[in-house]
């Protein structure tokens, strides 16, 4: 069957996976800009954020990180959103095959999509892209924090879909890392989905992935098969 567009989770998909200490990167962030009671301020701010993570699972609504500030009762100073975005930078960068990969598959006529859960604005994650030179080949993206659901929601898929201009979810295929939020969510409105596997992220055995990638410079091959 042919394929119209493939869409592509962000975080340990299109970069790959890393482990991240968020009590030490808050604590860090936190101290110069509050330093009498920054271990207080890191605390309210990942408790936060943990709560907002916990809507997304429990209830699949969406979050902001500005919701996160609002509910840890911090107004944070320009300077310290900067220094939160430079601690977090070694954990953005894209994976070196995306671009390869980005480009076989648009030589074949087919779109390129992003869909992420995150609780950041589409301004960031296209500062990343671009920095990587890799936005001006996405056709399309959706970014949860500026929509009402999070993955797997279907409305999430739907406006990935609408975002590069598919309407055939079988026609569709897409690629995550988490077996429940993508592979599952993907499933569930018929599209094709391939899973990047890590340890790290909780198994979901009730589905089947298509395919199961070790790496992204394996995927237009398995494209190809189908």
């Amino acid at each position: 069957m042919a394929i119209d567009a493939v869409i592509f989770d962000w975080g340990g998909t299109l970069t790959p996976w890393h482990t991240i200490d968020h009590e030490a990167l808050w604590l860090s962030v936190c101290q110069p800009h509050f330093p009498a009671d920054y271990a207080d301020r890191a605390r309210a701010i990942m408790a936060a954020e943990l709560s907002a993570w916990e809507l997304v699972k429990t209830r699949l609504r969406s979050s902001t990180l500005c919701a996160v500030f609002d509910q840890a009762g911090i107004e944070p100073p320009d300077a310290m959103i900067a220094a939160y975005r430079r601690e977090f930078e070694q954990h953005t960068f894209t994976d070196p095959a995306a671009a390869g990969v980005f480009g076989q598959l648009r030589t074949r006529g087919i779109k390129i999509g992003v869909l992420s859960n995150t609780l950041w604005p589409r301004a960031w994650h296209e500062d990343v892209f671009r920095r990587d030179g890799v936005l001006g080949m996405i056709d399309g993206a959706v970014y949860s924090s500026e929509i009402a659901w999070a993955k797997p929601h279907p409305q999430a898929f739907f406006a990935a879909m609408a975002a590069v201009g598919a309407t055939d979810a079988s026609r569709c295929v897409f690629v995550g890392d988490r077996p429940w939020d993508d592979i599952s969510g993907a499933k569930q409105v018929g599209m094709r989905a391939v899973l990047v596997p890590h340890s790290e992220v909780p198994a979901f055995d009730e589905i089947t992935p298509d395919a199961v990638i070790s790496g992204l410079a394996e995927l237009p091959a398995v494209i190809e098969s189908w």
